[in-house]
């Protein structure tokens, strides 16, 4: 795996395809501000990220997850207001082949844009098969040694979202967006999100939730006790710049009705 991953990435030919960023808002709503930014990769020409990791192969995934890389925090070196706001970067876990080499091009390009290791986050998803654990582990042992923060993408929709949180704690957990669409009208969903909240918080781990589309799920996943959030409710992504807020209040987590037993 070593000599695919090395040549891989030393390889001199491009990528058969190009590829940019949209960024999509992260807030926090306790202190109303953006607290980060996803990077999520798109075609130049506004294409999904289907339609790029579609082109992705044995062949180039390493060499495209270590673009995807530079490319995040290059353009992220140019667009963030100041250097508390973190930018969030999904990776292949299955494309890291030896972590402390395969972070390397991370390092030079933070530096190149004097870009914090602070401000930067890995995510990995549980939508991924990881067929190594300790591997992984590995990973994110280096990443914390190097001064990132890590975080589980997709909580509760993937393989092993639980076995992954037992054999390690990341800093965040992303919970995912079918378990929150209509968590206002479901007890089970607010049940299971209360549960996963405080296992978090018992555990040190911060819980954000993602694609919040309607007020009601922001007032019961306030209820619940989460503070970060990401969604159409308060951006859309877009291609390689910045996008408006629409809101960083957050209502009155009082008014939802507190989580019920099914």
């Amino acid at each position: 795996m070593s000599k695919v991953g090395c040549q891989g990435c030393r390889d001199g030919a491009p990528l058969p395809f190009a590829f940019t960023m949209a960024f999509q808002p992260i807030l926090d709503v306790d202190r109303e501000k953006v607290w980060g930014y996803e990077a999520l990769v798109r075609g130049e020409d506004g294409q999904g990220a289907g339609w790029v990791l579609g082109q992705v192969d044995e062949a180039n995934r390493y060499k495209f997850d270590q673009a995807c890389r530079v490319k995040a925090i290059e353009l992220a070196g140019a667009l963030f207001p100041d250097a508390e706001t973190k930018l969030s970067i999904n990776f292949m876990p299955n494309a890291v082949y030896e972590p402390a080499a395969c972070i390397r091009a991370t390092l030079e390009a933070a530096h190149r844009v004097g870009f914090a290791r602070r401000q930067i986050m890995f995510e990995f998803t549980e939508n991924e098969r990881i067929t190594d654990v300790g591997h992984l582990q590995r990973i994110i042992a280096e990443y914390r040694k190097q001064g990132f923060l890590t975080a589980l993408d997709d909580f509760g929709a993937g393989y092993a979202g639980l076995n992954l949180l037992a054999s390690f704690q990341p800093d965040l957990i992303k919970l995912d967006m079918d378990l929150i669409r209509g968590i206002a009208a479901s007890p089970a969903r607010q049940t299971i999100v209360a549960g996963v909240t405080a296992m978090a918080r018992d555990l040190g781990v911060t819980v954000l939730a993602e694609g919040v589309e309607t007020e009601a799920e922001l007032l019961v996943l306030r209820a619940a006790g989460i503070r970060l959030f990401q969604g159409y409710l308060f951006a859309r992504p877009e291609l390689a710049r910045l996008p408006a807020v629409h809101r960083l209040d957050a209502g009155d987590p009082t008014e939802a009705s507190p989580p019920r037993a099914a």
